[in-house]
């Protein structure tokens, strides 16, 4: 059964319940019974144990434990003497890298049980004849809800009385504005936000009374049917943890080959053949594993992002997970709901029209600052006195109110009638004209009168009844017009352009009141109906939900980082159209496009109308989810923002997704992975930026750890295979003489990888990360041209070490007359150095390094101590025997430092010739 599409006496019966008696407390206890209670099924919280183990679920991490391991196994065949320094390091940097993710997550609720936070903790109903306050969750299908101003509603229900009930159901439907609601028989199959014979739990009572038969309780509800939908709903990857998963995958099949090929050059070349040769070989294949793999990446990614994270909660973005600051930056389409994301969610009064035209009201929002103005100047004597005497009748013909708080201007009651009292203020500044007037009855609101009036008697001792109600209403009850002080006749032709003004109103998406007056005799003591005749029409005054005033830049900027821009709401498509419009989502005659249209369209044909349509209206929780989808099926990264309950089920399906955190239900913070403090739609942008500044930071890193260890494994692989050329082969007297030393390459790694790798995932930006389109799903971290320069600057660091080995080895290329220690700690000390330099190098691919050069400190103080660092490791003795190295004279350092500035212009050289190509392409 369809609930909206039966009578209300049908209804009744059908769940056997008496429309004044409501149900026995006999047959409700039973019910109970049967159905359960009336809440929304939760999910189990995962234990905080697996929430930790989740941590270790990495590509990366696999292969970090796998190096653990070989290390391990490596120490124990050297007959376990010492600590095994690399495989500790390696483990506290996995268990570090854990804590971080673990920290940041673990708070996170489940989004379906938040869902019980939005129901009422009560709710009076009708039971044996009585009113009676219940627990809500003892609600049951049949129950008979007395509504009433300011209540929340505990159940679906049908509604059998009305008496100018209106509810508010923005939170679940995306609708601004208050419904009506009567018990009539609606003409057919509606949405949501259409169905006013309807009450959803969940939703509030406004203004007014009513009874209604619950019809659906717990899961069966709408709010039920979300939690389903939201349960069904599977979180998708972040693009970063499935990019950074790619490179351990890759990452994890290089090092196999590196080792390999490694230990099997060296075999073939010395020819191998004694156990201990064969130990030294596999020590140094284990040793180049660990060097090829850069250890710190899972905790500096972590790191990095935890940095980020702090850096947009001081901008009012607080994410939830690490991965999703990332995220953001990648997106490529923000799907934005309309009420209170792109608008304030605060009806307000901006345009009036009385006999002397249109006068506009400034301001926005429920805080009456503000003018009215006519063309931009102030109002004629005339227009300012036909101007007070509409929102005079608009703000006494009312039962909202307007109250000023610590925090800010508040109200109660319905929404659009608080717009009277607002703009009344904005008119003189002062309620002073108001408290003129004594209050002495109302005729109540109703749907088929389409208006409401209440009788007043003013300080003169007059008594008088102003009117509110639907214009074209509103004028059939009306004889005279106010024009200036005087009311004259409403002739046909006066009569007609009032219409005239109406439609014009509507045209431009505003809902129009309209208000009226007309003294009382004091025969006419009888306050009914009958006195709504004969009035004198004020005039119209146009409401709208309006842009918040940053919106329109926010969006701008947005756009000009290439992200495009689509509202999606449930709002009336002629009123979304207006907003996108006037915040330049979409130009003047666009279309939108509705749930019902959307429901005609199969998954191609919603593809293809996501590529061109930037507004939807009138949709439903699962026509959100459709589109979210729809947009990622066409390889979309998408952000989802969205404070109703409604939202939930497309913001956990979103790439990220992003709640409100002033207006934003429990259950949208719980679903996204950020939530915006402040409600603004520029902070949104913000973080955008800051993601997308972020994800440079992590090439930066990146492309400085992939290319030093790159380097270190040619330094290796290189000096190997040219052994004898380079004058190595019969320098010592080991079978196997290698370049650098397992400890010296696990130095290198130790030293030069943390900390100037961490400073460069908090540079500042080096160039206009806005200036950009997104990056694409098919784009990867580390491209073509980023390989590129990874194996260059590690061939050239490898060659300009082996040089250096060269220079001071007798033999070889270039002559020289020193040990195998000094060259080898010369070789190292350069390797060390040539690392150094590629941290400035690694700031940028195109940029030179010397732009912004002091930009970060922590870089220079990262770089200083790794320089300190490697001279105590040369010239101390206890840490000459530990890294087997012996101290050079300042001719040798001068050499090493020298030489490895190679790295320095080559890179630079490189830089110039793509910023040429890119000239050369423009």
């Amino acid at each position: 059964m369809n609930p909206s599409l039966e009578s209300a006496e049908a209804v009744a019966d059908l769940l056997g319940v008496d429309l004044e008696r409501g149900l026995s407390h006999t047959e409700a206890a039973k019910r109970l019974t049967e159905d359960g209670p009336n809440e929304l099924r939760g999910v189990k919280a995962k234990p905080l144990w697996l929430v930790f183990l989740a941590q270790f679920h990495d590509p990366l991490i696999y292969l970090l434990l796998g190096a653990v391991a070989v290390s391990l196994a490596a120490w124990l065949a050297e007959g376990a003497e010492g600590w095994p320094i690399d495989a500790i390091v390696i483990s506290a940097i996995v268990v570090l890298n854990a804590v971080l993710g673990f920290v940041q997550e673990f708070r996170a609720a489940s989004a379906v049980a938040a869902l019980a936070t939005m129901t009422a903790a009560s709710s009076t109903v009708v039971r044996d004849g009585a009113l009676e306050t219940v627990h809500s969750s003892e609600l049951v299908r049949g129950d008979l809800l007395a509504l009433s101003e300011g209540d929340s509603v505990g159940a679906d229900a049908r509604i059998v009385g009305a008496s100018a009930l209106r509810i508010a159901e923005a939170s679940l439907t995306g609708e601004s504005e208050a419904v009506e609601k009567h018990p009539g028989l609606l003409s057919g199959p509606v949405p949501l936000g259409g169905r006013t014979n309807m009450a959803f739990k969940g939703t509030s009572v406004v203004q007014g009374v009513g009874r209604a038969v619950v019809t659906a309780t717990g899961m069966d509800t709408e709010v039920g049917a979300i939690a389903h939908l939201l349960d069904a709903t599977t979180e998708e990857p972040t693009p970063l943890s499935l990019e950074v998963a790619r490179i351990g995958r890759m990452l994890g099949i290089a090092v196999i080959a590196i080792a390999i090929v490694v230990m099997g050059t060296i075999t073939i070349v010395n020819g191998i053949s004694t156990p201990s040769d064969f130990v030294v070989v596999l020590l140094l294949g284990v040793s180049l594993a660990v060097a090829a793999v850069p250890e710190g990446l899972p905790a500096i990614l972590s790191l990095v992002l935890a940095i980020g994270v702090q850096r947009m909660a001081r901008r009012n973005a607080v994410v939830k997970q690490l991965s999703a600051v990332e995220s953001l930056g990648s997106a490529s389409v923000i799907c934005t709901d309309k009420t209170g994301t792109l608008t304030r969610n605060q009806m307000t009064i901006e345009r009036l029209i009385t006999a002397s035209g249109r006068a506009d009201v400034t301001g926005t929002g429920y805080t009456p600052l503000g003018e009215v103005l006519s063309g931009g100047s102030s109002l004629s004597a005339d227009g300012h006195t036909e101007a007070r005497l509409l929102l005079t009748a608009g703000a006494l013909a009312n039962n909202a109110q307007l109250s000023e708080r610590d925090d800010g201007w508040e109200i109660e009651g319905d929404p659009t009638e608080a717009a009277f009292l607002v703009a009344a203020r904005k008119l003189d500044g002062t309620t002073d004209r108001m408290d003129r007037f004594t209050r002495r009855a109302e005729i109540p609101f109703t749907s088929d009168r389409k208006m409401m009036s209440t009788v007043h008697s003013d300080a003169d001792g007059r008594t008088l009844l102003f009117s509110k109600g639907a214009p074209d209403v509103l004028l059939s009850n009306c004889t005279r017009l106010r024009v200036g002080t005087t009311d004259v006749p409403l002739t046909d032709e006066r009569r007609q352009q009032a219409l005239d003004d109406i439609e014009a109103l509507s045209s431009d998406a505003f809902r129009t009141l309209g208000a009226a007056y007309r003294p009382i005799s004091d025969d006419e003591d009888n306050v009914s109906e009958a006195l709504e005749h004969d009035l004198v029409y004020a005039g119209t005054a146009g409401i709208i939900d309006p842009p918040r005033s940053e919106v329109a830049a926010a969006i701008a900027e947005a756009q000009r980082a290439g992200i495009r821009i689509v509202m999606i709401t449930g709002d009336h498509p002629a009123t979304a159209t207006r907003i996108a419009v006037d915040l330049g989502i979409v130009k003047r005659g666009a279309r939108a496009l509705t749930g019902t249209e959307i429901d005609d369209l199969d998954a191609d044909a919603l593809r293809e109308a996501t590529r061109t349509v930037s507004v939807f209206a009138r949709v439903a929780p699962l026509h959100k989810l459709r589109l979210v989808d729809a947009l990622q099926a066409d390889g979309r990264i998408v952000a989802m923002t969205g404070d109703g309950v409604n939202d939930a089920p497309a913001l956990k399906s979103a790439d990220i997704g992003i709640a409100m955190g002033i207006t934003g239900t429990e259950v949208t913070k719980e679903a996204a992975r950020m939530i915006l403090a402040d409600d603004n739609f520029a902070t949104i942008v913000a973080a955008v930026r800051q993601g997308r500044a972020i994800f440079d930071n992590i090439k930066k890193f990146l492309r400085y750890l992939l290319s030093s260890n790159m380097g270190e494994v040619l330094t290796v692989f290189l000096g190997v295979v040219f052994a004898a050329a380079l004058g190595l082969a019969g320098a010592g007297t080991e079978t196997v003489v290698i370049p650098l030393l397992a400890t010296q390459i696990l130095w290198i790694n130790l030293v030069t990888d943390s900390g100037p790798a961490l400073a460069m995932g908090v540079d500042p930006e080096v160039d206009d990360v806005m200036a950009r389109a997104p990056r694409k799903l098919t784009d990867r971290a580390i491209d073509g041209r980023m390989w590129a320069g990874i194996l260059s600057i590690g061939l050239v660091m490898a060659l300009v070490t082996l040089a250096t080995i060269d220079r001071f080895l007798p033999g070889g290329f270039l002559e020289g007359s020193d040990s195998l220690d000094v060259a080898r700690t010369a070789g190292f000390t350069t390797l060390v150095f040539t690392q150094l330099f590629n941290a400035f190098n690694a700031r940028s691919e195109t940029t030179t390094a010397f732009h912004g050069l002091f930009s970060n400190p922590w870089l220079w103080g990262s770089v200083a101590l790794a320089a300190l660092l490697q001279v105590a490791v040369v010239q101390v003795p206890f840490l000459q025997v530990a890294f087997g190295t012996t101290p050079l004279d300042l001719a040798h350092w001068l050499w090493c430092v020298v030489a490895a500035s190679a790295v320095l212009w080559f890179s630079e050289i490189r830089k110039a010739g793509y910023r040429l190509l890119e000239r050369r392409r423009r």
